[in-house]
């Protein structure tokens, strides 16, 4: 058994890997012959695991990350009531394993998930870090608690949306797609994945139990808001917001995270905003009473071309 099969059987039984990790998403974002995986394994376990996307363009070839795919990275099984000082060990140990076997490329670079706090062997082996931030609601076993820690603004939102929106479920791909093509349209944007990538994605989540679409449409038929909401046994993730500006202030989309929530709060733990670095988006993230999570980027940049070519950007800044 080759290593990419033992990593799908990894994935059918192990409940953390994180959805964007599982082979049937990197099926989905990359092509099934487009992905590998790193395996460090000790006796007949498997304690660790990179899996990686390799694109070639031009005559260079680059490990990236695919649309739509907020993190990747490595995943690590622990050893039961481990110290932390042998916690550090071991993680330098098993990130060491895992370098060693990335392949020889031009240009490395992949957003680990926020559980990964230790990038130090990475950065004694050459490799940068630039820190990201998403933001999560935990907790969601207590919803009572959850809806407390809204903001004044977010709850005044939800109460005047449920006056002007009805809320529904299971979009579909074709319409999603559409609505957010037209939203980005209206505001001189154009959409960055296609529809084919759109769709395979929102079967295979379908088909695995793992996402779900959610809407708000008003009396005379209007869509104001929808989102693509993924989950896996640990978070759930809001994929994708398609917000029309002309019902902006409708408060739909504050409506329908708060009926998503409740949702998805016995199949999951919490709820990933995936981001975000843009100032007025974070704002609103944080009204929802969610909790600050840094992760990282991890890259290196081994071809002289894109040296000189990054230099040339810095000096020219």
């Amino acid at each position: 058994m080759n290593d990419k099969d033992k990593y799908r059987n990894l994935c059918k039984d192990e409940t953390t890997i994180p959805i964007f990790s599982k082979d049937w998403w990197l099926d989905a974002v990359a092509g099934e012959g487009n992905w590998d995986v790193i395996l460090v394994e000790k006796g007949d376990e498997i304690v660790a695991s990179l899996p990686y996307v390799k694109r070639k363009k031009m005559f260079l070839e680059y490990i990236t990350m695919p649309q739509l795919t907020q993190t990747a990275g490595i995943w690590i099984k622990y050893p039961k009531d481990q110290k932390y000082t042998r916690k550090l060990s071991y993680e330098k140990e098993i990130f060491n394993e895992v370098i060693n076997n990335i392949p020889k490329v031009d240009y490395f670079s992949q957003n680990f998930h926020y559980s990964i706090t230790n990038w130090l062997p990475f950065y004694w082996r050459g490799y940068s870090q630039t820190t990201k931030y998403t933001y999560v609601i935990e907790g969601l076993s207590n919803l009572d608690e959850v809806f407390k820690n809204f903001s004044q603004a977010k709850k005044k939102d939800i109460k005047k949306a449920e006056k002007i929106v009805r809320v529904f479920f299971d979009l579909s791909a074709e319409e999603f797609y559409k609505n957010h093509t037209l939203t980005l349209s209206k505001q001189n944007l154009r959409i960055s994945y296609s529809y084919d990538l759109f769709k395979r994605i929102y079967d295979t989540v379908y088909a695995n139990d793992a996402g779900k679409t959610i809407y708000a449409i008003d009396e005379e038929g209007n869509l104001h808001s929808a989102l693509l909401v993924i989950w896996d046994e640990n978070s759930a993730y809001d994929l994708i917001s398609t917000i029309d500006p002309d019902y902006r202030n409708s408060g739909s989309a504050s409506l329908l995270v708060k009926n998503i929530i409740s949702y998805i709060a016995n199949k999951t733990e919490k709820f990933d905003f995936e981001g975000s670095m843009i100032e007025n988006v974070e704002q609103s993230f944080r009204n929802f009473g969610a909790v600050q999570k840094p992760y990282f980027n991890i890259s290196k940049t081994n071809s002289k071309l894109l040296k000189i070519r990054n230099s040339i950007k810095e000096v020219m800044k």
